[in-house]
């Protein structure tokens, strides 16, 4: 049954979804990677899409900029469509200058420096970690293809620009 923001209903979600944070990109890789596609959601310009990939149903739905418009998207898929494993993809910055433009970054945990953790599990901290067996899965697959990776820490800030940023 649809929510406020995905006009879905039970079933048009496969297991797996890919989730950039641009609608757009979403689209683009739906389209360019996805056989059988149709388009599941466009509540608020936020699309989604639902294909088969070496015939496995895959979604992939864009969740917008910055944690709070992440975490309605997320929530409401696990919940409300069932789904059961999401893979952020997309870009993002870097605090180190050894990483560079297009270097591939296979998050194994997650910091931040928004309250949203505290907000939500009642005053305490927690160490978002991701599943195992999905990054070295990842890890895997990366050296397969001769992708040299990068595994660790990730970490999500809730301004764009901060104090100290370099622009790219």
């Amino acid at each position: 049954m649809a929510t406020p923001h995905i006009n879905a209903e039970m079933g048009d979600f496969a297991d797996v979804v890919l989730m950039p944070g641009d609608p757009l990109r979403a689209k683009h890789i739906a389209e360019t990677f996805l056989e059988d596609v149709r388009e599941v959601n466009n509540v608020r310009g936020m699309l989604g899409f639902t294909g088969t990939y070496k015939g496995r149903k895959i979604s992939v739905m864009g969740h917008g900029m910055g944690i709070p418009s992440c975490s309605i998207y997320t929530k409401e898929l696990i919940t409300d469509f069932g789904v059961k494993k999401i893979i952020r993809v997309g870009s993002c910055g870097a605090v180190r200058a050894d990483v560079k433009l297009r270097d591939v970054v296979i998050g194994m945990g997650a910091c931040t420096d928004s309250k949203v953790n505290r907000l939500r599990f009642k005053d305490h901290d927690f160490a978002a970690i991701a599943d195992f067996g999905m990054v070295r899965n990842a890890v895997d697959a990366a050296k397969a293809l001769g992708v040299d990776a990068r595994v660790g820490n990730i970490f999500s800030a809730d301004l764009f620009y901060t104090p100290g940023s370099v622009d790219v």
